[in-house]
């Protein structure tokens, strides 16, 4: 058994609700500023690309997921960190945790971490029920990628 199936484990129990929950994820920690910057839609648009939960989807349904994404942004006035609270039904303990990686990946893009940012990946941390210690490591490695 190679490493990287032993760290996988079985393939995760999720619902079509997950991907549109991650995909919402994405975007609130992108517009924890306020707007989405062009890096960060570009960082988006390449994790849907290569993210098996949205590289096989047809157009069609990406579509069907980002509507869905919309809707839930739209329901609380676009309230991107109210809308948070939503990513408390992802099922899946590994779609929680991808959710958090993915928007610790976006938050750090842009060379720094803002207030904005901060309180949105705290927030999305307790609502994700990302441990201390994972957080603290998810925030070490991905650092890694930013070292310059």
């Amino acid at each position: 058994m190679s490493l990287l199936t032993k760290l996988r484990g079985a393939a995760p129990a999720k619902t079509e609700a997950d991907d549109v929950l991650l995909l919402h994820a994405l975007f609130c920690i992108a517009a924890a500023d306020g707007s989405i910057s062009d890096s960060e839609d570009a960082l988006i648009r390449a994790y849907t690309n290569t993210l098996p939960e949205f590289r096989d989807m047809d157009g069609h349904a990406f579509d069907t997921a980002m509507n869905a994404s919309v809707q839930i942004a739209q329901a609380y006035n676009r309230d991107m960190k109210a809308s948070l609270v939503v990513l408390a039904e992802i099922k899946s303990d590994a779609v929680r945790n991808k959710a958090f990686v993915l928007a610790v990946d976006i938050a750090m893009s842009s060379g720094s971490v803002d207030e904005a940012e901060e309180e949105m990946l705290d927030a999305m941390q307790r609502i994700l029920r990302i441990d201390d210690s994972l957080a603290a490591k998810i925030f070490e490695i991905v650092a890694l990628k930013y070292v310059t």
